[in-house]
């Protein structure tokens, strides 16, 4: 019976050995990719959440107000109309197409709808005072203040989740499989400079 050569009984261990690491790998990989995916789809609910009461806000104001459009209040509310608008389109892309520019204009569009929303409830409250006793209104205003927090505790999670998942694509000797099977490191949301200081009404 032939003998089989140490130098090929290496190589086979090697390889049994590197496939069953990358197959760890590989199923580690695919469940944090997923746990990314769930905080994303959330990331974007609560976007969408916001988006949508956006137009509620909007026409809660015209109905109360006897709107009309010249005013500081129409301005508000076509500006806080465009802004949701927008950030409704940019949230709806799904995680694996997403790059660092487009969290960063999820983010910027979230801000400018947010600081819309405020300039509207603000401006309105004051050029019509009767609204602060409109319980639509307050509902709405209620339903906007708790999505902030929503938001930011989902973008929280999200940032968790893609720093877990991003640690293992970029870690050695991980990277060498994550690059083979097609991992790619996620982006996060970073605080802007606006975000650190409190949005302002303009007139």
């Amino acid at each position: 019976m032939r003998k089989i050569s140490p130098v090929i009984l290496i190589l086979l261990g090697i390889l049994l050995v590197g496939g069953c690491y990358s197959c760890n790998v590989q199923k580690g990989l695919v469940a944090q990719d997923e746990d990314v995916k769930a905080k994303w789809a959330e990331v974007q609910n609560q976007y969408q959440r916001r988006a949508d009461l956006i137009p509620n806000l909007v026409a809660t104001v015209k109905g109360a107000a006897k709107f009309e459009s010249e005013t500081y209040v129409g301005v508000a509310a076509a500006r806080a109309g465009q802004a949701g608008a927008a950030l409704k389109n940019i949230a709806s892309k799904p995680v694996g197409d997403i790059e660092q520019s487009d969290v960063d204009e999820l983010q910027k569009a979230g801000a400018e709808a947010q600081t819309a929303a405020r300039n509207l409830i603000n401006i309105s409250v004051e050029a019509y005072p009767q609204l602060r006793a409109t319980e639509n209104f307050l509902g709405l205003q209620d339903q906007l203040e708790g999505t902030e927090n929503r938001i930011a505790t989902s973008r929280n999670a999200y940032n968790g989740s893609v720093q877990t998942y991003n640690t293992q694509v970029r870690q050695f000797p991980n990277n060498i499989f994550a690059n083979m099977l097609g991992f790619r490191a996620r982006p996060t949301f970073a605080a802007s400079a606006e975000a650190q200081n409190a949005p302002q009404v303009q007139f």
